[in-house]
């Protein structure tokens, strides 16, 4: 696929040059804050574009390019990076949308086989969050026994955490050791425990679970 590089560090920009050359991408562009991006993309679309949340211009000048490309151009794919695993970072990430996008750590990224996954999960519409973060949230939001996410199993949980990270059904199961109707089934009780409207699509409904859970941390603060 066609990708574009936002990001100030030199030595790390570079190295996603590399990688993504590796991996059999095609660096459509690479700079050093989102304004030259964003200039870029709209006379050459691509596929993906890759952001470095802290970057010029503005302490967050990743996430407000990541929010206008998404506006100009709802079909490209964005991928923020950071090096901590933030929760106000993650919403904020939400709320540029909820597919075709993902977080993850700058050193979970820096290799051929994370990143390639990465951003064919991305380019195939789903969301993608740094697992380390969404185990936390969810493992966080499980220890509490008020509200919906306290309703939840142990199978639940780990399901919860598995959907938290983007993964498919089948995906899920593997990694659970059961089957994928066993997914479905648990999935299903996670919409009703939650009071998911059965109205909305599959997909979406995943997402709201996670907004599920994110919200009965009330997070006003950082997880690092």
């Amino acid at each position: 696929m066609r990708v574009a590089i936002a990001e100030d560090g030199a030595l790390f920009r570079e190295g996603l040059v590399l990688l993504l050359e590796a991996a059999g991408h095609e660096v459509a562009g690479c700079f050093s804050d989102g304004e030259q991006l964003i200039a870029a993309v709209a006379t050459d679309p691509v596929d993906v574009a890759i952001l470095d949340i802290r970057m010029p211009p503005g302490p967050n000048g990743g996430l407000v390019a990541a929010e206008r490309v998404r506006a100009l151009h709802p079909d490209i794919g964005l991928l923020l990076l950071s090096h901590y695993a933030e929760t106000h970072y993650l919403m904020r990430v939400l709320e540029i949308g909820a597919e075709r996008i993902g977080y993850r750590l700058k050193e979970r990224v820096a290799g051929v086989q994370v990143l390639g996954d990465t951003l064919d999960r991305i380019a195939a519409g789903e969301i993608v969050i740094e697992p380390a973060l969404a185990r936390r949230l969810v493992q966080g939001s499980a220890g509490q026994d008020d509200g919906a996410i306290g309703k939840l199993t142990e199978r639940e949980t780990d399901v919860l955490r598995l959907m938290a990270e983007g993964r498919a059904n089948n995906a899920i199961a593997q990694e659970l050791f059961i089957s994928a109707k066993a997914v479905e089934k648990n999935i299903a009780s996670i919409f009703t425990k939650l009071g998911l409207p059965g109205d909305a699509t599959v997909h979406h409904r995943r997402v709201l679970a996670v907004l599920a859970y994110l919200q009965a941390q009330r997070i006003d603060g950082s997880v690092r």
